[in-house]
């Protein structure tokens, strides 16, 4: 994790949201909820128009595209690590009427590790997802749990002997200890199935990174205390959090 005086400069709200139609805080408002209930883009349409605001859905879905992975970046800096016992498995997601693999992790105590979204499943698509994880904790696991999935094991094993894994990292199959993770998928899936698939492979992974976002922010994974946060209403806390420098 990086230091907080080490972090890059980002954009101002002002910068980022630039040239836009609507103001800041509606398009804010759109995305998070998009990524966080069971809403369509038409959904939300009419939600606005109640609000006295028209537009169309293509438009919130430019938003969805266009800044997920921008706000997952900026909440990353007040990400907390998560723990060094890994339970990792894979689901799947339908883009353009084919199944691909998402593969995720979380700790011991359900906390998201990571995630990657891949066309195949298999030994390269295994370390992968390690890799990502391992750059994104700033260290890799000491204990990591799978099924029975010989690739995902044969993935593990390997990076142990390149180095890529520390060589005590413990490998164990438990379906009971998996459990776990597999009833977390469920809330990722519970999210993507009223979206009846994705069109491309692409769009398919910005939206994922925002509902894992979300997912992750509604599990308390975000240490927020150096913004000192007085109001916290959703909005402020969002707008504190895209924000700060």
């Amino acid at each position: 994790m990086l230091e907080w005086g080490a972090m890059a400069r980002f954009l101002g709200l002002g910068e980022l949201f630039a040239g836009r139609h609507f103001d800041s805080e509606v398009i804010i408002l759109c995305v998070r909820w998009y990524l966080r209930f069971k809403l369509s883009f038409r959904d939300l349409v009419e939600v606005m128009a109640e609000r006295g605001l028209s537009m169309v859905h293509t438009t919130i879905m430019r938003w969805v595209h266009h800044y997920a992975l921008e706000f997952e970046r900026r909440w990353n800096r007040f990400a907390q690590p998560a723990g060094a016992s890994w339970r990792v498995d894979e689901t799947y997601v339908k883009v353009r009427g084919e199944w691909v693999y998402l593969y995720r992790a979380v700790d011991r105590a359900g906390n998201t590790v990571d995630f990657r979204l891949s066309p195949k499943r298999d030994v390269a698509a295994a370390k992968a997802c390690f890799r990502k994880a391992i750059k994104g904790q700033g260290s890799g696991p000491r204990t990591v749990t799978l099924d029975g999935y010989a690739a995902s094991h044969r993935a593990v094993r390997e990076m142990k002997a390149d180095g890529e894994l520390h060589a005590d990292t413990k490998l164990r199959s438990s379906k009971y200890l998996n459990n776990l993770i597999e009833q977390d998928h469920r809330g990722v899936k519970s999210r993507i199935g009223p979206m009846l698939g994705f069109k491309l492979f692409k769009s398919a992974a910005i939206t994922i990174a925002g509902i894992e976002l979300l997912r992750r922010i509604k599990k308390g994974q975000f240490d927020l205390g150096r913004l000192r946060l007085r109001d916290r209403r959703a909005s402020a806390i969002w707008n504190a959090v895209l924000a700060a420098q």
